[in-house]
């Protein structure tokens, strides 16, 4: 499986691409447009001088990765790919909506995976010809340095397909864990209630925000504490998988904190906007 089309450049999609590419893999990624795909292998370039920087990779490294990646701007430019890793916005409906396009350009060799946060892997592969040939690869951030890969089993995924990505992970250097088809699967379940459960605290007056995080690392050896880490993930992210926890068990343990929709509705969404629950040059 050499060849690559990851859809998304965002801050998952630019890393998964770039994680690809140095592993010797010919990748294409594809964008919504030339100035988000420009900005996108920006972010690669940038990734890279930091891994050079620090002796992990040479110049001549660097050229190699970014020579392995294609950019491209419709979906019918995955049709190559033997593995198309789809990493858009985390909403159900966009992501069916790829699959079913690139259900109609791809052969049907191909084999779909989805790095979605919490989305029921079964509900999107239902969206396409190929459920057998469906799994999710849910990579953490930031990607190139990050070692975990949770590998999702949807209803129908075949050992076939859970196999071949299993060794693919393997082979860029990842660590997989096989997971079943259930709301936020294993990383996002247990995360995202602390982080929801920090928010109320915040909101509640427990503690201020450097309290409460530091309470975190310095009692929990946690290397982050939970409302840094949501302003890394997104504060929009953390919302819609905790909406998808309270909506796929009905339980009000997973009900978001309304002090966590207050910030996304302000568009205070964390580093990739400059402020969230702390403030970023």
């Amino acid at each position: 499986m050499s060849r690559i089309a990851v859809v998304g450049g965002g801050t998952m999609g630019n890393g998964i691409a770039q994680v690809f590419a140095a592993s010797s893999h010919e990748v294409t990624l594809v964008e919504v447009s030339e100035e988000r795909l420009q900005s996108a292998l920006g972010n690669i370039g940038k990734s890279l001088d930091r891994a050079v920087k620090k002796g992990a990779l040479d110049a001549a490294g660097k050229g190699a990765v970014l020579e392995r990646i294609r950019g491209a701007t419709t979906l019918a430019d995955a049709r190559e790919a033997e593995i198309v890793v789809e990493a858009v916005v985390e909403d159900a409906t966009t992501k069916k909506k790829v699959f079913e396009q690139l259900d109609t350009v791809c052969p049907p060799s191909t084999l779909f995976a989805s790095n979605t946060s919490s989305i029921s892997i079964t509900e999107l592969a239902a969206a396409t010809n190929r459920p057998d040939r469906f799994i999710g690869m849910h990579f953490m951030n930031p990607v190139p340095v990050m070692p975990l890969v949770e590998i999702v089993r949807g209803l129908t995924t075949s050992d076939d397909t859970y196999q071949t990505i299993e060794s693919c992970s393997r082979g860029l250097g990842k660590t997989p864990v096989e997971v079943q088809d259930y709301p936020g699967f294993v990383s996002n379940r247990v995360l995202m209630p602390m982080i929801n459960e920090a928010i109320y605290c915040l909101m509640e007056g427990v503690a201020t925000r450097e309290s409460i995080d530091q309470v975190m690392k310095l009692g929990m050896n946690h290397p982050m504490g939970p409302l840094a880490l949501a302003d890394l993930i997104g504060l929009d992210v953390c919302l819609s998988i905790m909406n998808v926890l309270h909506e796929g068990y009905s339980d009000s343990k997973y009900r978001p904190c309304p002090l966590l929709r207050k910030m996304v509705a302000a568009g205070r969404l964390g580093r990739k906007a400059g402020r969230g629950f702390y403030e970023y040059d």
